[in-house]
């Protein structure tokens, strides 16, 4: 089986690169390919003329790592910490602890930075995340003589909470989950126009406080899996609520407080499987809304990622995403170093620049184990082996006494509650022959 595999992996990355080396061989110019998708029918089915119109648009700029390399694809992955902005009942399902640090370097001078944390107990999740995304800002009088000179920013804090409801052995529950955000939008004082001296404060007024909140239910269990042997479940299941909230502007104005432009809230349904043990597929449907105005159309986007895994410790991952008249393609790899899994990737779209050189984003997550739970699952597998070897023996009440242990650990660990059940049932008729043996003496 394992000869297969490597196999597998073998011939996946020989296709890839012949893909590859075909792709450079008939590819047209950049602008070319620019000017030929802006003007194919099939993506304008994709094109939304309301883009653009909602507030804190940084909250659309994926984060970089697993989920930008899969083109956003996420909603029904949610396999580490980047579930946080796609899904968020995902922390409850989490195997180990997580801390990350992101940069994605996305148009000209902008960046993106974040950091997040998620763990777990027993099936109560939670996780918390900060990220700022920054664009320098220079203020020129009009002589060209530069006057003023700071950032414009959109600051996002993030703190998550799920739980995993009725999860067993067999069926791994339903993940329920709520995630709270705050947002700021800082921009920049600028300056009197005759004498070129800085008005304080006078940013705020076009400044903005965005109060909102995402949803998601998450499910995972076993499909057509006959290729491979594992205990993870082969196919994911997430719905999400994402952005759902208002933004507040005008702060220090004459004329008060008001709603901003509506938050990029959206509805995103998706799913992933893993049918063969080296290949992982997700999709993803999204469904923005405008919660101001819900008789302005949006259109949907969709967007499909692959993981191909070419060792334990190195995997490759591709994705494309169709939204807005904008393909996007992205490209990455994850390898793991010690204990810190790594990520790069870079994204090709319409945005994208070579010169200078953009759409770039790097990852470092650092996996800080998962609190004793596999050491918790060892105990199980030991325990559920000797009630094995004491059913076998016909032992029926030892056999119950081990299960029973492993319920103390695990109440829902459904091979322990079928043993004891049928444990019983032997035990029963054995002494329902006994007393008749006794009885006819």
């Amino acid at each position: 089986m394992k000869k297969k595999i490597k196999n597998l992996r073998f011939f996946i990355f020989y296709v890839i690169f012949s893909v590859f080396l075909q792709g450079n061989a008939f590819s047209l110019s950049y602008s070319d390919l620019q000017s030929s998708l802006l003007d194919n029918e099939f993506f304008q089915l994709f094109f939304n003329s309301n883009e653009g119109t909602s507030s804190f648009r940084s909250l659309l700029i994926p984060v970089g790592g697993r989920s930008e390399s899969l083109a956003s694809s996420y909603t029904g992955l949610f396999d580490d910490i980047s579930f946080i902005n796609y899904n968020a009942a995902a922390s409850s399902i989490q195997k180990e602890t997580q801390f990350a640090i992101f940069h994605n370097s996305w148009i000209a001078d902008s960046a993106l930075e974040t950091i997040s944390y998620t763990s777990r107990n027993k099936n109560l999740g939670y996780a918390a995340q900060l990220s700022c995304f920054h664009v320098p800002f220079t203020e020129y009088n009009s002589f060209g003589k530069k006057v003023n000179a700071s950032y414009y920013s959109e600051t996002v804090a993030n703190l998550n909470l799920s739980y995993n409801f009725l999860a067993g052995y067999d069926f791994k529950g339903i993940a329920v989950g709520c995630s709270f955000k705050t947002a700021w939008r800082g921009m920049p004082d600028y300056t009197e126009k005759d004498t070129d001296t800085i008005i304080y404060h006078s940013g705020l007024q076009q400044s903005a406080l965005g109060l909102m909140a995402d949803v998601g239910i998450a499910m995972q269990f076993n499909l057509l899996k006959n290729l491979f042997y594992s205990r993870e479940p082969n196919v994911k299941i997430g719905l999400s609520a994402q952005n759902l909230g208002v933004a507040l502007t005008g702060f220090s104005s004459p004329s008060g407080i008001k709603l901003d432009d509506p938050l990029p809230t959206y509805f995103a349904f998706g799913f992933s499987c893993k049918f063969v043990p080296v290949i992982t597929l997700s999709f993803d449907i999204k469904q923005p809304v405008n919660l101001i105005d819900f008789s302005e159309k949006q259109k949907m986007s969709i967007s499909s990622g692959i993981i191909l895994d070419f060792t334990d410790s190195f995997c490759v991952l591709a994705g494309l995403e169709l939204k807005g008249g904008n393909p996007r393609i992205s490209l990455g790899s994850e390898f793991d170093v010690k204990k810190v899994k790594m990520n790069v990737n870079y994204t090709l779209d319409l945005t994208t620049s070579f010169n200078p050189i953009n759409r770039i984003s790097f990852s470092a997550k650092l996996l800080l184990g998962d609190k004793g739970r596999s050491l918790e699952q060892e105990q199980i597998d030991l325990l559920y082996a000797s009630g094995l070897m004491y059913y076998n023996k016909s032992q029926w009440q030892e056999a119950i006494n081990e299960w029973e242990k492993i319920l103390e650990i695990d109440k829902r660990y459904d091979p322990a509650i079928k043993g004891i059940k049928s444990a019983k049932t032997q035990l029963d008729i054995y002494n329902d022959v006994y007393e008749n043996m006794f009885l006819s003496l």
